[in-house]
């Protein structure tokens, strides 16, 4: 744990008893831990280098994959950033990755690519479900959602193909000034103008 000096911390120990003053403290705190953000992100991803999870390729080279593919196929800065961290919840959250991962980019991507990646899991199971004695067609509970065609694109397009061993996927360094660029700044957060 870093030891902070009394001068840099707030005074209080119960919200109730807070003020103003230490809300400037604490707000320049947050500054900081919000531009290191892009940083802790693509440490993560790092996390994912060797955790095969038993697939062909391990869960970096997944995600780099995913992206790799989406950046190809013209798609924008925005979506490759989704497809990139799109199951950077694997580890955290194995059983609700997709909620991880969509909560991590709220803050920093349209809606609708939050809610394509916050339903990828359920919509990628259509692949794979049914070989866990599950219902494959889960995702047809948002048959009609104006979302529901993106993101079984998604999953069919670019995730459920990004398994690929012999596949030519760009490396994390590639893709470390989008991430840099587009998690610099939330666009829309309860905490920013």
């Amino acid at each position: 744990m870093t030891s902070i000096a009394p001068e840099q911390r707030a005074a209080f120990h119960a919200m109730s008893e807070s003020t103003a003053e230490d809300w400037k403290i604490i707000s320049r705190h947050t500054a900081v831990a919000g531009s290191q953000l892009p940083d802790r992100v693509l440490a993560h991803l790092r996390l994912l280098d060797g955790d095969g999870g038993g697939f062909a390729v391990d869960r970096l080279t997944h995600s780099l994959q995913t992206a790799t593919r989406a950046e190809r196929a013209g798609r924008p800065a925005e979506y490759v950033l989704c497809a990139l961290i799109h199951d950077i919840g694997d580890t955290l959250g194995p059983y609700g990755h997709s909620e991880v991962a969509a909560a991590i980019l709220k803050p920093y991507v349209h809606p609708d690519l939050h809610w394509m990646v916050e339903k990828h899991g359920q919509f990628q199971g259509y692949y794979f479900f049914h070989h866990l004695g599950m219902d494959r067609n889960v995702r047809d509970q948002y048959a009609g959602h104006p979302l529901y065609d993106l993101t079984a694109e998604f999953c069919a397009e670019y995730d459920q193909v990004a398994f690929d061993p012999e596949y030519d996927t760009k490396p994390l360094e590639h893709f470390e000034p989008l991430v840099q660029a587009l998690m610099a700044r939330p666009r829309q957060s309860l905490y920013t103008d």
